[in-house]
């Protein structure tokens, strides 16, 4: 009967247009309106605003034609070293000596250059193309350094010629110098393989790192010069190390992509 009760009472007034409209409370309308707002910010923001991001990449400092490994052409043992690293030798140049069963042979380079490391010593034994030095292709000590940065072969296709790089080099103290300037000044068409990159800086340790995860694009990036520090490129950070870099080195590069504004993510 109760509930019977309560059914009649409804049907009696089946609108409730007796009872009083409650509108919503001054809190409830200032929610609404910040909620709004930030929604309409959010949204202007997504069309006119930009995101910059940037790209993490190892590399080296080097020059611009690279280097080379030194091969014996004969078998036998060095008797003589005919230079130390850091001599700039001329093509055709005696580099070492190697006494053969038809008598002593000079091992010359191959192209004149920079002596960076010599891999057999004195008293070694080396066999028909064996490793014995690498070179840096160089004319003379002026000679500007580039850093080429090894990137994945699919984000590649994100680094833009012209774009900001910072360089960090191990060797020198960032919170000092702070790290190296340049720009890109150009991207490889396609990814090239440890072998590859090997024969371009003549140093088969770097290049295995470079391709640990897979094939990868070099970025030719050229430094900012500076007249005004020791090493003869700008820094951002005071004027850098008291003196010359050398090379190859191993470098950490981070390259400023290009501004990219956040409804383009949402689009096709």
């Amino acid at each position: 009967m109760q509930f019977r009760r309560k059914a009649l009472s409804k049907l009696q007034s089946p609108e409730e247009l007796d009872l009083p409209v409650r509108l919503a409370r001054p809190q409830g309308r200032l929610v609404l309106a910040v909620t709004v707002l930030v929604l309409a910010a959010a949204a202007c923001w997504g069309v006119t605003g930009s995101v910059s991001s940037r790209l993490a990449a190892p590399g080296v400092l080097t020059h611009a034609e690279g280097g080379y490994l030194l091969q014996s052409p004969v078998a036998g043992q060095v008797t003589e070293v005919l230079a130390e690293e850091g001599d700039l030798l001329s093509p055709g140049a005696p580099l070492l000596t190697v006494r053969t069963d038809d008598g002593d042979e000079p091992v010359r380079a191959v192209a004149g250059g920079r002596l960076t490391t010599v891999l057999a010593g004195t008293g070694s034994v080396v066999t028909t193309g064996a490793d014995v030095a690498t070179l840096e292709r160089v004319s003379g000590p002026d000679d500007p350094l580039i850093a080429v940065l090894y990137v994945p072969g699919d984000s590649a296709a994100s680094v833009p010629v012209g774009a900001d790089v910072e360089l960090t080099v191990p060797s020198v103290d960032r919170d000092a110098s702070g790290v190296l300037r340049g720009r890109v000044e150009a991207v490889g068409r396609t990814p090239q393989n440890e072998r590859q990159i090997a024969g371009f800086l003549g140093d088969a340790a770097l290049a295995a790192g470079f391709t640990r995860d897979g094939d990868a694009v070099p970025v030719v990036v050229e430094l900012e010069r500076s007249t005004a520090t020791a090493s003869g490129y700008a820094w951002s950070d005071g004027e850098g190390p008291p003196y010359a870099l050398e090379s190859p080195a191993p470098v950490t590069g981070s390259v400023h992509l290009a501004a990219q504004r956040p409804v383009d993510w949402l689009l096709p």
